[in-house]
């Protein structure tokens, strides 16, 4: 993913949440990048390989982080 559209998706990510302490980053892998909630990891976006210009967001939520 270029820089334009990284920007756009963490723009979208902040929006949609709301939270300004999204941040969307690059990956050695140039059809994805990831993504944080200020320094903790949350997930991956990646390019939708059937529709151009659209992305899928993957996020694991762990048995370990939910309430009890």
């Amino acid at each position: 993913m270029d820089a334009r559209a990284i920007k756009r998706v963490e723009t979208h990510l902040r929006g949609t949440f709301a939270n300004a302490r999204i941040n969307v980053t690059p990956r050695k892998q140039s059809d994805s990048c990831e993504v944080y909630v200020g320094e903790e990891f949350i997930g991956v976006v990646f390019e939708d390989e059937d529709e151009a210009g659209s992305y899928m967001f993957e996020m694991a939520i762990l048995a370990e982080d939910l309430p009890r």
